[in-house]
């Protein structure tokens, strides 16, 4: 029997991946495999627009909140993860269908990705100079030896800039070098993007923003930094729980957490524009088409619809 293929929804927050993402498991049969590095998080469920369970239309969805805000997760980690659980999902008969924001998530798991080593010392060290410095410091450090790879990396994300200044440090080539290629892990693989105009979006995120707040997500925040959110090397740099994280400390009113986070959340949808147009492997389908659904998957003429 051959295998089923597996399906990415790709494209910026706030395009419409989810409501595709599940039109696409219905048609063929599938379950949702999530690619959002902070839906992994128990309790980040507003600011990550993670779907509540009523919502998801009885579907099966897998590698949500699995972790407590305190632990960390890499990228090795979470691909060993997505790549065991759509190998569960495919010899079931069924469809694995990804879908998520983070980008390199998603092609970890998808493309060809072999992980660079690590150095405990090293790492160490990278990480006190990033305690004294700032993520902004050591960001321009990584720009001035990796342009390309500074390019991808948020400025605050103190926990990826160490990661690439360690890469650059042990093999004495670029970061950017060991990125994935684009080369499928699985020749049965298809992405599926959702193509958005970019004030169109804008707006979806800004409307997005005030309904997470309408929503109690300062309450979720108040709750998670009891949990030791701020501990979290990870959970902590998710846009949005730090603004509001500022705001409960008192560092920011609350009309500047949402406009920071909202500034925060569009600069991040140009970043993931930016790395999924790069990849011509991509299906583009219009997020406001009535036949979305029909395009995708006319566009995959190898899948099986079921």
């Amino acid at each position: 029997m051959s295998l089923p293929p597996i399906v990415a929804v790709v494209g910026a927050t706030a395009a419409g991946k989810t409501g595709l993402s599940l039109d696409l498991a219905e048609r063929l049969d599938g379950e949702i495999v999530n690619t959002d590095a902070m839906q992994v998080y128990r309790g980040m469920d507003i600011g990550t627009a993670k779907l509540p369970p009523d919502q998801r239309r009885g579907i099966p969805h897998h590698l949500l909140d699995l972790m407590e805000v305190t632990e960390a997760v890499s990228v090795a980690e979470f691909q060993q993860l997505a790549r065991a659980t759509i190998a569960e999902v495919r010899g079931r008969g069924r469809t694995p269908v990804l879908v998520g924001g983070s980008a390199l998530y998603v092609r970890a798991v998808v493309d060809q990705f072999d992980f660079p080593g690590t150095d405990q010392a090293v790492r160490r060290r990278l990480e006190a100079e990033l305690a004294e410095v700032g993520a902004a410091e050591m960001h321009r450090r990584l720009a001035a030896v990796d342009a390309e790879a500074a390019a991808t990396i948020l400025g605050e994300n103190g926990r990826r800039i160490v990661r690439a200044l360690e890469v650059v440090e042990l093999t004495g080539r670029p970061y950017s070098a060991t990125l994935p290629r684009l080369e499928y892990a699985d020749p049965l693989t298809v992405q599926v993007g959702v193509d958005i105009d970019r004030p169109t979006l804008d707006e979806r995120i800004a409307q997005r923003v005030e309904q997470m707040f309408a929503e109690g997500f300062v309450e979720e925040v108040e709750r998670l930094l009891e949990r030791g959110l701020a501990q979290g090397r990870t959970a902590s740099m998710a846009i949005g729980y730090r603004e509001v994280a500022a705001y409960v400390a008192g560092d920011l009113d609350l009309a500047q957490a949402k406009e920071r986070t909202v500034v925060a959340t569009r600069r991040f949808a140009r970043r993931q524009e930016s790395w999924f147009r790069k990849d011509d492997r991509i299906a583009w389908v219009p997020y406001d088409a009535d036949d979305r659904l029909d395009r995708a998957v006319a566009a995959l003429p190898q899948l099986p619809q079921k």
